[in-house]
């Protein structure tokens, strides 16, 4: 019995261990955040810095950085592949436009895309590793992580194992998306929060940590899958977290707005946090994404100057 006894005690140090490297991690940046201080910080931000950046240049740069999205169970080879063809269309009909960042869709639908597109310049991206809610086998994730790269997908976003994070087992959780970003390469890989789950400015701040720590090459907000969708207190905490783990490591990690942005004017304030934040250099589509294929008409028409209906 003594000799058990043993074995859990160096299995804890082991554990604990482990975990205090995640901490340690964590330890080199302010993750005790105020609430009210974010949300005034947000709010004097877009107050002061919205209006200037209502122009057709940042609208059109907002265009070339959307990841067109769908991601519906009524997907089919089909819908996927006159989705593509609309893309097609855009870049034909508007050839002043740079084209769109991304079609994003799940990975049994990369190959339709891969024969499907002729824009230049427009990405493949793929949701995988059991997205939305990342509850599978890791054998699963990384199979179907590595079908979706086989099928034609430049770049790979997955969700944080949200559970694993909650329960505090950050070593799991940076596991998991450290051995996903082996799978992906150079491909770029980006990790979803859920910041609507994650609930606090604090449990934001250090999943975006822990996930870059695990070599994420993007953060994103949301799935648009669950109640509470991309916020924009949630991506000014989590461009926070980029700028400060920039300026420790060097690395530069890109950040994705993704769910609820149906609207000209919340892409706007998106692209003032992160230019206010992250500053020009970030104002690019290798670093900054919106997911939100229903801004895809209201943001062409105030483009083109007449209601467009393409989307």
């Amino acid at each position: 019995m003594e000799h058990q006894h043993d074995c859990h005690c160096e299995h804890d140090h082991e554990f604990e261990g482990m975990q205090n490297k995640y901490l340690l991690a964590l330890g080199k940046y302010n993750t005790r955040l105020r609430e009210d201080e974010i949300r005034e910080a947000v709010d004097n931000l877009i107050s002061k810095h919205l209006d200037e950046n209502n122009c057709p240049e940042v609208k059109k740069l907002l265009f070339n950085c959307m990841d067109l999205t769908t991601l519906k169970c009524t997907d089919s080879e089909e819908s996927v592949m006159k989705f593509t063809e609309k893309v097609n269309t855009l870049v034909d009909q508007y050839p002043d436009l740079l084209p769109v960042a991304a079609i994003c869709v799940y990975p049994n639908m990369a190959e339709i895309v891969n024969d499907t597109l002729e824009a230049d310049g427009v990405k493949i991206a793929c949701v995988s590793g059991g997205f939305p809610s990342s509850q599978t086998f890791m054998e699963v994730k990384v199979a179907e992580t590595a079908m979706a790269i086989h099928c034609g997908a430049d770049e790979i976003d997955i969700v944080l194992p949200v559970g694993k994070f909650l329960a505090g087992d950050y070593e799991g959780m940076c596991d998991e998306i450290g051995e996903l970003k082996e799978v992906c390469g150079d491909k770029p890989l980006k990790v979803i929060l859920e910041t609507g789950v994650l609930s606090t400015a604090n449990n934001i701040k250090k999943a975006a940590l822990l996930a870059m720590y695990s070599g994420a090459d993007f953060i994103k907000t949301s799935t648009g899958k669950e109640a509470i969708s991309a916020t924009p207190d949630a991506a000014y905490v989590m461009c926070e977290a980029i700028k400060e783990y920039y300026k420790e490591t060097g690395r530069k990690v890109g950040f994705k707005a993704a769910g609820g942005i149906g609207t000209v004017k919340k892409a706007l304030a998106y692209y003032t946090i992160v230019k206010e934040v992250l500053g020009e250099e970030w104002l690019n589509n290798e670093w900054f994404r919106l997911g939100a294929s229903s801004l895809t008409n209201p943001l062409l028409s105030e483009i083109i100057g007449e209601e467009i209906n393409i989307f």
